[in-house]
Parts: structure tokens; sequence; C-alpha cells
């Protein structure tokens, strides 16, 4: 059995992409091989980082990316108003379809797969991960449950119908951070699931968050066996994950919650210019900023960007100026 790594990335999160390639080399414990599935075709500073990666490849099979992208499309045709308010936004198509081929590792060459999101660090060992799914088919450790909000459209008359409100409060998760057994969802499945959402059940999915939606649908409507960690380790083990929780503690390049050291660190809801921006040399603080810099610059120190100015907010207001150059509709920087 191929125990492996997926992770979606190009080149617009190239620094964190490295980070998390570094983290997973130093905490996962075992040399996993990793495959990154190519949100698109920007790739051109990932090929060059991974040419001295002996277990990183880039995912190449273009049938499975194609098979997926097009089953998501069918989905979203299926539902009453997203193409109409995307459009209206200003997006053609699929709103981040490139998001919905994090699915190929549904058909991928892992027999067992972690799916990661590039704006993670890995900073324990996954092997606990990987021992579950002998168990159950399906595996997370994070806490969406308690926001039912960005899964589903919680406003859906059929929701409930659908979902007892027991399931709605305990089996829904981030797409972030998963793992799963191969071929979950064969053709037949496949099928089935658009059978049901071209039947009226689209209504129940989310706009905003298009490929955590669909996969929450995809696990929960397929009845599969899923098994959160955080719903089962004793109160005294459980750990966050997410970098709005302000309370972990950094300490030798590792976080901590109450003394339990995370598993994962995501990053979620910072925006990856904001990582660029900080490797390019500007200082702006966020939250576990020095973890990500250690680990974006474990083999190339040298490179690590010195502040020399007072730091500022990632999340500060805008200045006065700006303010007011955008009430008068001016271009910032004008």
């Amino acid at each position: 059995m191929t125990e492996g790594i997926y992770i979606l990335a190009n080149d617009v999160v190239y620094d964190q992409l490295v980070a998390l390639l570094n983290s997973i080399e130093v905490n996962a414990v075992k040399d996993y091989p990793v495959s990154i599935i190519p949100y698109n075709d920007r790739l051109e500073r990932v090929r060059e980082e991974i040419k001295n990666r002996s277990n990183v490849e880039i995912f190449a099979d273009a049938s499975a990316i194609k098979l997926w992208e097009d089953f998501s499309a069918q989905i979203w045709q299926a539902h009453p108003d997203a193409y109409k308010i995307w459009q209206e936004q200003g997006i053609s198509g699929v709103y981040r379809l490139g998001m919905h081929r994090r699915f190929c590792g549904f058909d991928g060459a892992f027999d067992k797969f972690i799916y990661l999101d590039a704006d993670i660090l890995v900073l324990n060992s996954l092997d606990y991960i990987f021992e579950q799914l002998n168990q159950n088919d399906f595996v997370v450790y994070d806490f969406q449950y308690k926001d039912l909000s960005h899964v589903y459209n919680a406003n859906s008359n059929q929701l409930r119908d659908i979902f007892s409100q027991s399931r709605l409060d305990s089996e829904i998760f981030c797409a972030g951070f998963y793992a799963a057994n191969k071929g979950l969802f064969d053709a037949e499945k496949r099928k089935y699931l658009l059978s049901k959402l071209q039947a009226g059940e689209a209504e129940i999915l989310y706009k905003n968050a298009p490929d955590q939606t669909i996969l929450n649908y995809m696990v929960m409507r397929s009845e599969i066996p899923s098994y959160n960690f955080s719903n089962h380790l004793p109160e005294n083990e459980i750990t966050g994950c997410c970098v709005t929780s302000p309370h972990f503690n950094e300490q030798d390049n590792l976080v901590y919650d109450k003394g339990n050291r995370l598993t994962y660190l995501h990053y979620i809801g910072l925006s990856s210019k904001l990582f660029s921006r900080v490797c390019s040399g500007e200082n702006i603080d966020f939250p576990y900023r020095e973890t990500f810099l250690h680990y974006r610059y474990l083999h190339e120190p040298d490179k690590r960007p010195i502040f020399t100015t007072k730091p500022k907010a990632y999340n500060a207001p805008p200045s006065l100026t700006k303010r007011v150059l955008k009430k008068l509709g001016l271009k910032v920087g004008a």
C-alpha cells in the first residue's frame, strides 16, 4: 500500500509551498512522496524548486484533472443561481475552478493519502493520521463543524431534510486538510451524487467555498464513514489548527496548544499576497510569523528578509489618506 501527500499549488503560493515542503521534510517523520496538483499552468518557480527534491513531483494525469473539473462544472450548472451570481461578480465559469482539482487525489497514485492546502505547515508526525485510514475511509482533524455557514447554505429549506441536524453538528469539516483512501468516488458514485444534485439538492451548496461544500456533500451524501480526531481524542490531548487561534505558543520552531504540539498549522484566511510581500521584505506582522519564516528559509537562511522598519499589523485598518482616496474613487498610490 502506497502512502503519500497531495498539495494543491502554483507559483502564486510559491513561498507557502516551500515552507510546507520544508515542514514536511523536518516534522512528518517519514519521507513521504509528495505530488503537487497544479491549480493551473503557472508552475515555473514550482518546477525549479522541486528539481532538488527527489520525493516531490507534479501531478501529471491530465485526464483526472479534466474528469474532476468537468464533474465540478456539472455540479455548479445544477445550482439554481451560482453561475448567475458569479457572472455578476465578473467571474467567468466556475468560481475558483482550480480548487476543485484537489479531488484528483481520489484517482491518484497513492492508496492512502493526505491532502494539504499550500497555506499549511506540518508540525508533527502524520503516521497516526494514515493509521486511522485502516479503520475509516475518510479522516479529518479540525473544528469546522462549529461553523456550518462556510460549508453549506444554512438558509436552504432542504438542508435539514437531506442531513439531520446531528450530522451537521458533528460531520462537516474543513477541506484544507484531510486523509482518504483512494477510489472512494468511482463513476457510479459520481453519477449517483450528480443525479441527487440535479434533482434539486444543489441548492444546499455554499457558493463562496465551492470545493469545500462539494467535498462535504460527496462524503456525507455517500455515507462514507468519516473520523474527526477532534471528536475522539481525550480533551487534554486535542489541539487546534487555525492561525486564528490566538493562544498557541511558538517554541523551537514548533507550535503548541496548552502544551500539546500541533499536528499542523493552517494559515487560513491570510492572503497569499501577504506571504509574498513579507518574503519580499515588507515588515508585516501576522500570527505565528516566526514559525512560517523558519520553514520558508530553512535551506536558504541567507535569503531570509531582515526587517529594519517598525512592523505593521496584517489586519491594520487603512490609513486616513487611503480611506480618503478610496472615497474619492482615486487609486491608492496614484
